[in-house]
């Protein structure tokens, strides 16, 4: 018998960001970004995983907005071209280094990584949702959802209609997305409020993810912390995120991403080209960008970016395996103490955003496929798990109420409330009272359905955290506030249009066609509860 579980969990989300109206915006280009160092590198690990018979098991949560991007056509053919650049511009940089053999290695690397992302993106014909539900279905990989816009949700509470709204919609998507419904939820931000609970019970929800602090405060206090699940009042379990796992991958300080070994994000070629070469390739304004093809690596702590030493993914991949015997050891003896003082396996709930793996962290992929393989070859102490294979194993667990909570900064709202977005919430929360007040309307025709469900729809896509989070974080604050103000007037134009009973038809069609997510949606989700 295992001595403990470990459950590697991946949060793969994105901000809705489609732009049809014009031919370029850098924004989508977080898409791409994904596409190509996260998603597709993940794609490669899992099937190498089953090819060589490794029996891997990990969560991940696939947000509405980002599997609506995954499937859109328009953003499949921008990721197609996007790629093409790529490649177009790799052979360039092989042949202008022909002479300069380290750099002329590197870009022969960075090809050859281009030429296998495109190998999957063309065997799965650009559906990369439909290539990760594969993995679902042979129970490797299990698919949790997540709020339907990644809704802040302790700061909505006071509108239940609104929360109701984020977490059936996100049910109702995932279910038409991958054919049954969710067993598990990634709350968004891991924000956690006491009786949240209640609606995914009423939704079907089995379990929650919430940060650990969330656990370690719950009443009465659990007693085996967070290395074991707790059950609500309403039987929806909730898992608690491991300190300790967790900070060893993704601290840039005190975590492996620090190595000197591996890839510095920071000095990419978009900006360190000769203009004219590199202005093909960057933003149709001329203005530099990061291309993703980078040369260097971080090579030691202090030094200023032009101290920075050539990477080699030769020793940066010996450095992943290093790592990952290192977390596997670390696992072992944190299983091997807590089953002493437990008396019971502990299940080890490390969770990650996706994008840590590939895009921030290059070699993040080659990290989880050596923990993967070492895990299943090299030790008997703990098991790798889901968390739905957990709970179905583990069926019996302490009752507590949660303590109310989230992952971002001092742990629980401040980072999404603050001087620099406060602004945004009388907004939302006037936009949330007239949403549920059009909720009681029964449409005069099938205009005003298509309003009445653009007005939910607008709602939804204001409410992103994302936009509140960068504020926070001061970069591309200025997308963040247009795309906040401009899913507000929207909505505010349906709301007074649909009052006075003047749609306009034409501007309906224009909205639909540009924020095309939840094409089925039903806006009578937003009615008060009986």
């Amino acid at each position: 018998m295992a001595k403990g579980y470990v459950a590697l969990v991946l949060h793969a989300h994105l901000p809705f960001v489609r732009h049809p109206e014009s031919d370029y915006v850098l924004e989508e280009e977080w898409l791409y970004e994904a596409i190509t160092e996260t998603y597709i590198p993940l794609l490669r690990v899992f099937e190498g995983l089953k090819r060589d018979g490794v029996d891997f098991k990990i969560t991940m949560s696939m947000t509405p907005p980002l599997v609506s991007m995954l499937r859109d056509k328009l953003l499949q053919e921008r990721y197609d071209e996007h790629l093409a650049k790529l490649e177009e511009l790799i052979e360039l940089e092989i042949e202008h280094n022909a002479n300069n053999g380290h750099v002329k290695y590197l870009a022969e690397h960075y090809a050859a990584e281009f030429s296998a992302t495109r190998e999957v993106w063309e065997r799965n014909k650009g559906d990369l949702v439909t290539a990760f539900s594969q993995f679902q279905q042979s129970n490797n990989l299990e698919i949790i959802t997540c709020g339907a816009t990644h809704g802040y949700l302790p700061l909505m509470k006071m509108y239940p209609e609104a929360v109701w709204a984020q977490i059936k919609v996100a049910c109702e998507h995932y279910e038409e997305t991958f054919g049954l419904p969710p067993r598990g939820i990634w709350l968004p931000e891991c924000a956690y409020y006491e009786g949240v609970e209640r609606m995914l019970a009423d939704a079907g929800l089995r379990y929650f993810l919430t940060d650990g602090h969330g656990i370690l405060y719950a009443r009465p206090r659990p007693r085996f912390g967070t290395y074991a699940p707790i059950f609500t009042e309403t039987g929806v379990a909730a898992f608690g995120r491991d300190h300790e796992s967790s900070q060893q991958v993704w601290s840039s300080e005190v975590g492996y991403p620090g190595a000197p070994e591996y890839r510095e994000f920071y000095k990419d070629l978009g900006w360190e080209a000769e203009y004219e070469y590199i202005k093909p390739y960057i933003m149709p304004n001329g203005q530099r960008k990061n291309i993703g093809i980078k040369y260097h690596k971080i090579t030691g702590r202090g030094l200023g970016l032009g101290d920075k030493q050539l990477y080699d993914p030769y020793w940066a991949k010996e450095k992943a395996a290093e790592h990952a015997a290192n977390f596997m050891y670390n696992r072992e003896q944190q299983s091997n103490h807590l089953f002493g003082i437990m008396q019971r396996p502990p299940i080890i709930v490390s969770p990650y955003d996706a994008e840590l793996f590939g895009h921030w962290w290059y070699e993040g992929p080659w990290f989880i496929d050596y923990l993967f393989r070492k895990s299943w070859y090299d030790q008997k102490t703990y098991e790798m798990t889901h968390l739905a294979d957990y709970l179905k194993a583990q069926p019996t667990q302490q009752v507590c109420r949660p303590s109310q909570s989230s992952w971002g900064y001092k742990g629980f709202h401040e980072y999404w409330l603050n001087d620099t977005n406060a602004w945004i919430y009388p907004h939302l929360h006037k936009a949330a009272e007239r949403m549920i007040e059009l909720s009681r309307r029964e449409p005069a025709d099938d205009l005003e359905w298509r309003a009445l469900n653009l007005a939910a729809r607008q709602l939804l896509l204001a409410q992103s955290s994302d936009w509140a989070f960068i504020m926070r974080t001061g970069t591309m604050v200025p997308y963040a506030v247009r795309r906040t103000r401009s899913h507000l007037m929207r909505f505010n134009k349906l709301y007074e249009d649909i009052k006075i009973g003047k749609v306009d038809s034409g501007w309906v069609e224009k909205v639909e066609l540009m924020d095309n997510i939840f094409p089925n949606i039903n806006y009578r989700v937003y009615r008060p509860f009986s």
